[in-house]
C-alpha cells in the first residue's frame, strides 16, 4: 500500500447517495442510522458541514463545520470545530491523519479563520478525537469541563480570544436526579440501534428509569448540557460515559455494580 496511491474526495449533495460514509458501512443492525446519518448530512451540508474521506472501502475520514453551526455548546466565532475524526486498521501509521488534518487547516486559512477547535476528554473518551494526538500536532487546551470533557484549540493568531464551554454544560446540578439519562443525536450510525434498541431494554430489566434525549436540531444542540451530542449517558445526575458499547449487558451490569459501589462508601 504505497502512499502516493491515496486518494480523498469530499461527499456533497449530489454524491452522497452512491458513497459510503465509512462508520457501519457493512453492519446490517445499523443500517436505519447509517440512511439517519446520511439524511443528517444532507441537511448539514447547506451548513457549511464537510465530510473528507479516503476514497476506499475503509474507515479513514474528519468531519468538520464552521464552529458557529456545530452541534455542541461551544462559542467560537469564526473558528472551524473538528467533529468526527477516525483512521482505524491497517490504515494508521501511513500519515493519514497528518493530511487529513492539513486540509481542514489550509481550508480555516483559505477561509481566514481564527483557528480550529475540537472536544476531546482529558483522557480519551470512545467516539471522541485522541487527545494526546491533538496536542502533539500543535492544538491547546483553552476550557474544560470537571466531567472530564476538554476544548483544545489551534490559533492561527495567539491574540485572538479563545473560544469557551456555553454556561449549559457548567451548571453545579444536573436536571434529572433520579436513574438515566441518555443524550443522543444521529451525528452517528450506531446510536439509533444502541439508544433505542438494547439501552432501553437493559434499563428496563434492570428496573431503571430512563430518559432518552434526542438532539433534533443545532440550536438543540448548543444548548446540551454535555458536550458529547454524539452520545452521553447519565446515571443519578452523574455524567457516566460517551461509549455506546456499555449498552451491552456485561457492560451494562459491570457500570451498575461500580456506581452502586462508589455511592456506598
Amino acid at each position: 500500500m504505497e502512499k502516493e496511491s491515496f486518494k480523498y474526495i469530499t461527499l456533497s449533495k449530489e454524491n452522497i447517495n452512491k458513497e459510503h460514509i465509512c462508520c457501519a458501512f457493512s453492519d446490517k443492525k445499523c443500517s436505519e442510522g447509517y440512511e439517519l446519518k446520511k439524511r443528517w448530512l444532507n441537511k448539514e451540508f447547506e451548513n457549511e458541514y464537510v465530510f473528507k474521506r479516503l476514497d476506499a472501502r475503509a474507515k479513514v475520514f474528519i468531519e468538520y463545520v464552521p464552529a458557529e453551526h456545530a452541534w455542541a455548546p461551544v462559542t467560537a466565532p469564526n473558528y472551524i470545530m473538528i467533529n468526527c475524526f477516525w483512521v482505524s486498521g491497517q490504515y494508521k501509521g501511513l500519515g493519514h491523519g497528518y493530511n487529513l488534518l492539513q486540509s481542514v487547516i489550509e481550508d480555516a486559512k483559505k477561509q481566514q479563520k481564527s483557528g480550529i477547535i475540537t472536544i476531546v476528554g482529558t483522557k480519551k473518551f470512545h467516539f471522541m478525537g485522541d487527545t494526546k494526538w491533538f496536542l502533539k500536532h500543535g492544538f491547546e487546551e483553552i476550557d474544560k469541563l470537571p466531567n472530564g470533557f476538554s476544548l483544545l484549540a489551534l490559533k492561527f493568531n495567539k491574540n485572538d480570544k479563545n473560544p469557551f464551554f456555553n454556561d449549559c454544560t457548567k451548571k453545579d446540578s444536573f436536571q434529572y436526579k433520579d436513574g438515566m439519562v441518555a443524550y443522543y443525536s444521529n451525528r452517528c450510525p450506531y446510536t439509533e440501534y444502541y439508544v433505542n434498541g438494547m439501552l432501553r431494554v437493559l434499563a428496563e430489566e434492570n428496573n431503571i428509569p430512563l430518559k432518552v434525549i434526542k438532539f433534533e436540531s443545532q440550536e438543540q444542540a448548543q444548548c446540551s448540557p454535555t458536550p458529547a451530542t454524539i452520545f452521553s449517558l447519565f446515571l443519578n445526575g452523574e455524567f457516566i460515559t460517551t461509549d455506546m458499547s456499555i449498552c451491552t449487558d456485561s457492560k451494562f451490569k459491570k457500570l451498575l455494580n461500580l456506581h452502586n459501589e462508589r455511592i456506598s462508601k
